[in-house]
């Protein structure tokens, strides 16, 4: 019998943390063919992900060109896949989260009338502009999929009231079983900087750049972030800074030479995922934080109006603090001064699993396609 040929799609740094796993896992069954197909939407970020997991892809469309529109990104990956999909010929086309590349390569599988599986499916914050474009991009995502990996119950309960009711899979997040191999007691940083920094103290790990955060928002951010350092001699901020030019312009107008805040490039997976098992508290926009942080008892502040990471929440492990310079301080300020309130946060049961998504994606598609008899 012919291995069935899977092949996995994404683009960017955050995907590939949570895909790279996953490729891996489908790699090691023996009737399976797996296949890797990257967009590279982010370039240097996506390869910093892939020689951490020594992962060499089947197909590289390298999309990414200088101040890129959502356009142009769409359109690029679509042309692109047109050709790695012919030339690969897989059965499944697997897609993750919620960017462009997953949106792009969706409606490509669909347009070869490849069958698509949906990874960490059903988040939403049912506002179309927030995160923007994501949320319309896993709307979309949904509507062509044909198997659906959720992290979580509450995103399998997302997609059944919008009547999506078949091949709905809970599995936990794969950035869980990313964790597994990335952090180490005895994690040496190749930034030399991470490795002399005053752990003793609160180090605060900061990543913000959404784009809806873009104008006021990242000013109000940055402001926050400058009143913290300047406030609280007992705090260091870290902050590997997006290459994004937008985000780099307001950091160097509003937070360069801000006391004890270290600005540094974009940090391979793992080092990122060791600083924050060192750090104090996570403050973030980012979607990924969210799940990484608590599952290595780290607190997290969201820098957005909303999360369509509501579990975190419920579950005590996440805050949302919004974009108003003096809520974020607030906030802050009570988790670096209250102990108390600080170890309710840590020791919440982080809700995106055990580490085991990988597996549990891997036999779903198996059952879904013949190859195993339980589901």
């Amino acid at each position: 019998m012919d291995k069935l040929r899977i092949m996995s799609v994404f683009g960017t740094r955050p995907e590939a943390i949570k895909m790279c796993p996953l490729v891996k896992e489908l790699a090691s069954r023996p009737q399976i063919e797996s296949l890797c197909c990257v967009t590279a939407q982010h370039r240097q970020m996506l390869d910093s992900v892939l020689d951490v997991f020594d992962l060499k892809p089947d197909w590289d469309l390298d999309i990414m060109t200088p101040r890129q529109t959502l356009s142009t990104i769409t359109s690029k990956c679509l042309t692109g896949m047109d050709e790695a999909l012919e030339a690969l010929r897989p059965d499944v086309v697997l897609v993750h989260g919620d960017t462009s590349t997953t949106f792009a390569g969706a409606l490509s599988a669909f347009y070869h009338q490849i069958p698509v599986g949906h990874v960490e499916a059903g988040l939403r914050t049912y506002d179309k502009y927030s995160p923007f474009p994501e949320e319309m991009n896993r709307l979309l995502v949904s509507g062509i999929a044909d198997m659906y990996f959720c992290p979580t119950a509450g995103n399998r309960e997302n997609l059944v009231r919008e009547g999506h009711t078949e091949n709905l899979f809970i599995t936990g997040n794969t950035v869980i079983d990313a964790l597994k191999t990335t952090v180490k007691e005895d994690y040496r940083f190749s930034t030399e900087e991470l490795n002399t920094l005053p752990y003793e103290k609160k180090v605060v790990l900061v990543t913000c750049h959404r784009r809806e955060n873009y104008g006021e928002p990242m000013r109000n951010i940055m402001l926050a972030l400058r009143q913290i350092a300047e406030q609280r001699p007992d705090v260091e901020l870290v902050y590997p800074v997006h290459l994004s030019p937008v985000v780099r312009e307001s950091v160097d107008k509003y937070l360069r030479g801000a006391p004890r805040v270290h600005l540094i490039d974009p940090l391979p997976a793992d080092e990122m995922h060791n600083l924050m098992a060192r750090c104090y508290l996570v403050l973030t926009d980012s979607g990924g934080l969210q799940e990484e942080a608590p599952a290595l008892g780290k607190p997290v502040l969201v820098m957005r109006r909303e999360t369509e990471r509501p579990e975190a929440v419920a579950a005590g492990t996440v805050k949302l603090c919004g974009v108003v310079q003096d809520d974020i301080v607030t906030m802050a300020e009570r988790l670096i001064c209250d102990r108390a309130a600080y170890e309710r946060m840590a020791h919440a049961v982080n809700p995106y699993g055990d580490g085991h998504a990988c597996r549990r994606i891997a036999d779903a598609i198996e059952w879904r396609c013949g190859l195993r008899k339980e589901r």
